[in-house]
């Protein structure tokens, strides 16, 4: 798919990087890690550029199970150290990113109460076993450590124990197998792919020599120079930097082969997941997420998610993320998890309005099984052929540890560059979290403000303070000539609203929209007159002739069918409206 002209913003860092080629550190690679990272540099006073040949949280990073939690199954190989980062790290992204991300209350379905203890103990030791069972006692056991490495900076409750009676009273659909639940508490992210842009926003603007370019390619590299091509022009750019990261997620090895590197650090795992709509399954799940094991060993899970479920996810070898789908087969082995837990809940394919997968960027690894493969991160380093410029992969880790793994990464930098860290990331707010108003009277009185200021409903500043945190307030900005008033299509998103996105956050194709910067798709509500509304507003903001406008739509239909399920050509939103500006 080629990238439609870009907003005259992203034209200007181009002309600088021609006019000035000499960057500190080039980071390759826009999802979370080398977002996270490229904002850690700026906020050390570090001249940097970040390049993607996509748009921002464009791959992997955009098919999460979008959970921002400790990672409890890791216990069950003994990476306390991994468990204990990941809960900090939920704790602070609770604290710096209120906005987004959530506090989701887990429930584990327990089947028996002795069962799984033998095959846990033999994988605590590091022995192969298959566990697919874990009893109460195991369970219970292993969220008492849970609770215990997750006291650093704690903002939510230890886990409770509910027996059969407790367990129907709360979940009467749930197997009538279920003996007892164990209830804890990680998080969820709401928008993965807004909180992947805003850490790219917060770099650019706390630091005028920090630029973030996507729909820009590793092409080439030799001497010391890395050569960069605009996947929107087609120009070529020869640039020298001082220190080059690969962030490029599953893409690592193929970008460092692009620059002479022979490596393989990367040997990843599909997983995929479904967005279903089915008003009952999410009644039934009141709020909770619900964590539990398939008879082969897997990991499912299913949690509420803009109305709608979220189920997942599958875990298979696999090694081309330029391809990678959830294929029908996955579909129904994820909706089978789900009817095992919930046998009285009819669920179908015909349920499905949302799909997508994405390849982990597991260290490569000699597994019998692919959840046996760490998700640690760890950062290797090696020098571009026939020069002194280091190389650091980023390999490895979750959503969840991105700050910890882009302080560890900024932190190698700035030796390298011989330069001081001026800032701890650890409790820097991201994006719309800065000042975010987190008692219900604070809540209501920033609402009830800017409601007034912009003549809005409160129920639709509402709805934006929840899309943008505090972000919002410049996304209801009135513009010259456009009306506050809702989209036709989409009566919960303002005119002025969709304009200021399109205008200030790097968009380049009706995808960045509609996929990304704003929860259309994933929230089950991109339809075919949406995707029309959207590209008029678009074309008329980044002036697109009447032939790109309708090339863009295409694109946009292609994308929605083969990636992720939806026909726009005959899908049509039932769903109502969550609030409307005036």
């Amino acid at each position: 798919m080629t990238p439609a002209s870009p907003p005259s913003s992203r034209a200007a860092k181009l002309a600088q990087l021609k006019a000035a080629p000499t960057v500190s550190v080039l980071v390759v690679g826009g999802g979370i890690n080398g977002a996270g990272t490229f904002r850690d540099l700026a906020l050390q006073g570090v001249d940097c550029l970040l390049v993607d040949k996509a748009d921002w949280c464009a791959g992997t990073s955009a098919a999460p199970s979008r959970l921002i939690h400790g990672g409890l199954k890791y216990l069950e190989t003994g990476e306390f150290r991994l468990v204990a980062e990941s809960t900090r790290e939920r704790n602070l992204l609770l604290k710096n990113a209120p906005h987004l991300v959530k506090p989701l209350a887990t429930v584990v379905p327990i089947h028996k109460v002795f069962s799984g203890i033998v095959p846990a103990a033999r994988r605590f030791l590091g022995m192969k076993a298959k566990l697919a069972d874990r009893g109460l006692l195991i369970v219970e056991a292993g969220l008492v450590l849970y609770d215990w490495l997750g006291r650093k900076h704690r903002v939510m409750p230890r886990h409770r124990v509910a027996l059969r009676t407790a367990t129907r009273r709360r979940f009467p659909a749930m197997a009538p197998a279920v003996v007892a639940t164990s209830t804890y508490y990680d998080a969820r992210i709401t928008q993965a792919e807004r909180l992947c842009f805003e850490l790219v926003a917060d770099a650019e603007a706390v630091n005028p020599d920090a630029r973030g370019l996507n729909y820009m390619a590793v092409s080439g590299g030799a001497g010391g120079r890395v050569t960069l091509k605009d996947q929107v022009t087609g120009e070529v750019v020869s640039i020298e930097p001082r220190v080059v990261v690969n962030a490029a997620g599953p893409w690592i090895d193929r970008v460092n082969r692009t620059v002479g590197l022979n490596t393989t650090y990367i040997g990843g795992t599909k997983g995929s997941h479904l967005i279903v709509d089915n008003p009952e399954l999410v009644r039934q799940l009141d709020g909770h997420m619900v964590y539990f094991g398939s008879p082969d060993g897997r990991i499912c899970l299913v949690y509420p998610f803009f109305g709608l479920a979220l189920i997942g996810s599958t875990d298979i070898k696999a090694d081309n993320p330029d391809t990678v789908v959830c294929d029908d087969a996955e579909a129904d082995y994820m909706l089978g998890m789900v009817h095992e837990v919930f046998p009285a809940i009819p669920l179908s394919a015909d349920q499905i309005v949302y799909r997508y997968a994405g390849i982990r960027p597991l260290p490569a690894a000699n597994v019998d099984s692919p959840g046996e493969i760490s998700r640690d991160h760890t950062v290797s380093r090696d020098m571009l052929p026939g020069s002194g410029v280091p190389v650091l992969s980023l390999i490895g880790g979750k959503w969840t540890t991105f700050r910890a793994l882009a302080a560890e990464a900024t932190d190698d930098i700035l030796a390298l560059l011989g330069r001081p860290r001026r800032n701890d990331t650890t409790l820097i707010p991201i994006g719309g979290g800065r000042d975010f108003p987190l008692t219900g009277d604070a809540r209501a009185a920033w609402i009830a403000r800017v409601a007034q200021s912009y003549a809005l409903t409160g129920a639709y500043v509402e709805a934006c303070l929840d899309r943008y945190g505090t972000g919002a307030e410049a996304m209801l900005q009135p513009l010259a000539g456009v009306s506050a008033d809702a989209l036709a299509s989409l009566p919960e998103y303002g005119e002025c609203e969709l304009r200021n996105v399109i205008a200030r956050e790097h968009v380049v194709n009706l995808t960045d929209i509609v996929l990304r910067r704003l929860p259309i798709a994933v929230s089950g509500r991109l339809t075919g007159g949406a995707a029309a509304e959207i590209a008029a507003h678009a074309a008329s903001v980044l002036q697109w002739t009447d032939d790109e406008r309708e090339r863009q739509l295409d694109d946009l239909r292609t994308v929605a069918r083969e990636r992720h399920g939806i026909d726009l050509d005959a899908v049509a939103s039932t769903r109502a409206p969550l609030a409307a500006p005036r």
